[in-house]
Order: C-alpha cells, then sequence, then structure tokens
C-alpha cells in the first residue's frame, strides 16, 4: 500500500504562501514540543517529531519546496508510493536543517548543545589576572610639570616555588576523574515525561578540571602567593584632579599561563592656595594698591614657573585682566601649553595716619571732591541729616 502522508504545510500549521520566517517560527515551537528528550519512551511524540523534521527540511529548501508545491510528495520523494524505505528518513539524522541550530533551539532546557550539556569554558585556560586599583595624591605644582611617586600595594604573584602549577616539588596534578578534566558535571533532574539535563560544576575538583595530592607548602595548592610590592609610578605633565593612570601588566597575576593584570592609579591633585587651574589655563587673582592701579607700576606676578614682571599700564581699572600667554598647564599629550590669566583685584587701604589722610583729602579736592575732601565743615552724614530737620 502507499505510504499516507500528511500535507507538509499542514505538519507545520502554516499557509501555502509562508515566509522562511514562518516556516522557522513554526517549525521552533513544534520541535520543542515534541522532541523525544523531553518526551521520553513516547512513540507519538517521537513520530510527529521525524514528521516536523521532514516537513520543515523540505519547505526551507527553495527547490525542494517548489518541486513540492508543483508534484506533491512524489516530487521530493522518489519511492513514495513505490513502498519502499524513504519515508521519514528512519531516524533523527539525515535531514539538512537549513539555518536552525538545535543547540540554539533546546539550549534553554540542556544549558548547551543540543543532547550535550553546557558548553563551560576551559578551566585550564590562560586567564588574565586580576584589575587592581591604588591612590595618589599630588600637588598641584606637581600634577603641572609631572613627578614620580612610589605606591605600596598588595598583589597575587605567580608562586616563586612551584611555578604556578600548585604542587610539590616532583609531583603533578591528577585529571579529574569525575568530569574528565572539563569541570563540570551533567546532572539528570526529575523522570518519565520530565526529565532534564543541566550541568554544574564538579564537585570533586571545585571545578578546576584537577586534582593536586600534594600541593605546593608555599601555595597551598593555588599556585599563586600574595606579596607588598612597592611600585615606582611615572605622573605626566598635565594631569588633572580625578584622572587615572593604567599600568599595563602590574596588577594581579595571571593563571595557567596567562598575563598579569593591569594596576589602575587615581590621581587626586591638592589645590593650590594660589593659582585655580581650569584645563591648562592658570588663572590668579593680583592685589595692588590704588596708587599703582592709577599711576601704573610694574608688576611682579607669580606663576608656575616662578615669578615674572609684567608692566601694568596706568589707570588699570579693577577686575582687568590680562594674560601672561605659556604660563599656563602643560597638555597632557604633550601639545604645548596654557596660558595665565591675571585679574587684578584693587586694595583699599585702612588704618590710614593723620598725613595719608591729608594728602587723600588733597587728590580729592583736585578731583572735585569736596564731600571726600572735608569741605563739609566736617560734618558727616548724620549732622546734614539734623540741619535738614
Amino acid at each position: 500500500m502507499p505510504e499516507q502522508k500528511r500535507d507538509y504545510y499542514e505538519v507545520l500549521g502554516v499557509s501555502r504562501g509562508a515566509s522562511d520566517d514562518e516556516l522557522k517560527k513554526a517549525y521552533r515551537k513544534l520541535a520543542k514540543q515534541y522532541h523525544p528528550d523531553l518526551n521520553p519512551d513516547d512513540k507519538v511524540a517521537e513520530t510527529k517529531f521525524k514528521e516536523i523534521n521532514e516537513a520543515y527540511e523540505v519547505l526551507s529548501d527553495k527547490d525542494k519546496r517548489s518541486r513540492y508545491d508543483q508534484f506533491g510528495h512524489a516530487g521530493v520523494d522518489p519511492n513514495f508510493g513505490a513502498g519502499g524505505p524513504g519515508g521519514y528518513g528512519g531516524g533523527f539524522g539525515g535531514f539538512d536543517m537549513g539555518d536552525i541550530d538545535l543547540g540554539d533551539i533546546f539550549g534553554s532546557f540542556f544549558g548547551g548543545g543540543f543532547g550535550g550539556g553546557a558548553q563551560r569554558a576551559n578551566p585550564n585556560a590562560p586567564k588574565k589576572g586580576d584589575t587592581l586599583r591604588a591612590a595618589v595624591t599630588i600637588t598641584f605644582e606637581e600634577a603641572a610639570f609631572g613627578c614620580e611617586k612610589e605606591i605600596v600595594l598588595t598583589r597575587s604573584e605567580t608562586c616563586d616555588t612551584c611555578k604556578g602549577s600548585g604542587c610539590a616539588a616532583g609531583t603533578t596534578a591528577e585529571v579529574c576523574p569525575d568530569c574528565h578534566g572539563t569541570g563540570t558535571i551533567r546532572i539528570q533532574r526529575g523522570g518519565g515525561a520530565f526529565t532534564f539535563a543541566t550541568s554544574a560544576p564538579c564537585s570533586r575538583c571545585q571545578g578546576s578540571g584537577k586534582i593536586i595530592h600534594q600541593p605546593c607548602h608555599d601555595c597551598h595548592g593555588s599556585g599563586q602567593v600574595r606579596k607588598q610590592r612597592k611600585i615606582t609610578v611615572s605622573i605626566p605633565a598635565g594631569i588633572d584632579n580625578g584622572q587615572a593612570i593604567s599600568l599595563r601588566g602590574q596588577g594581579g597575576a595571571g593563571k595557567n599561563g596567562g598575563p598579569a593584570g593591569d594596576l589602575l592609579i587615581s590621581v587626586t591633585v591638592k589645590p593650590s592656595d594660589k593659582f585655580r587651574r581650569d584645563g591648562t589655563a592658570v588663572y590668579l587673582e593680583q592685589n595692588v594698591t590704588f596708587a599703582q592701579a592709577a599711576l601704573g607700576a610694574k608688576l611682579t606676578i607669580p606663576t608656575i614657573d616662578g615669578d615674572v614682571e609684567y608692566t601694568m599700564p596706568e589707570g588699570t581699572q579693577p577686575g582687568t585682566t590680562f594674560r601672561l600667554r605659556g604660563k599656563g598647564i602643560p597638555s597632557v599629550n604633550g601639545r604645548g601649553r596654557g596660558d595665565q590669566f591675571v585679574t587684578v583685584r584693587v586694595r583699599v587701604p585702612t588704618a590710614l595716619s593723620h598725613e595719608q589722610k591729608e594728602a587723600l583729602k588733597a587728590y580729592a579736592a583736585a578731583m572735585g571732591e569736596a564731600e571726600a575732601a572735608g569741605e563739609t565743615g566736617g560734618k558727616g552724614f548724620f549732622d546734614k541729616r539734623k540741619k535738614k530737620k
């Protein structure tokens, strides 16, 4: 008798005009539902799973789908109707699954590849060491021109005695017989129709994949020891508060021959009692007397390079800012320097002597400032208020 097969579109539950994405979505859903690992000893589910795979194998192939649409099952199976082998392929293999990855479909159930458990990283592969962090505080001037600082840190280093193997001299580690060096074991949970396979770290070797019977007496089998080290750090000129320096290979030791980690050093710059910084620019407030502002003067201006002379023109107003080019902070990338900006602050004298007061009164009178010159007969503001009353 000819073998009776259901329509492939009916098997997947899609229309004849279904797109590739619709076919794939339908296949994934049904394959999960009827997969034999989720339905052990269920012959009906096994048969449906074969039927689903056969349908998708044909409809996901452009040429086969075209022949099937034109000639039906006879267009894709020369044995159809002849009572020969063919049929569903006799097993799960033999089908071209297109771009479907069964590991992707069943990964949520098995934690990894199709029926094969989780794919865990090799526990004995080289691993980079830990990244360490430290901090250093420097002065305003040290930040401007760079300096060297010594820091002390404790880090893990490869054990000199066992060279990182963790084994005592003359001994070697045994490959774990439970996990065979993978560091993981496969565990089945549940039963019957609800059996699930998962993976977990091997309890015998604690996930390392090896067993050390005679550990090194210095590192106790870890392959690493903790040591305190002094490291000299070169602080680049122009570094700013809050920036960090990375020293490659100065962190924790790597494992299984892996490279050492890095050391990140955060920099704190103490504020200056004279200068203020914004990027590469330096700001300074310079006090001058009234006479210097009015008559002009040759000023001594502090900079981060030392004192410089600046000729202030006469009639300089309070709040005037002038620029000293190239007297700012060096750029941290080595491209030139910023400028220094100096803002003039005029000091008002206090506790004047009699002679100084008389001189100021004479100046005020010359400027037509009668009130300041005392030409009101020595009467102040309150005296004039009383007279008006």
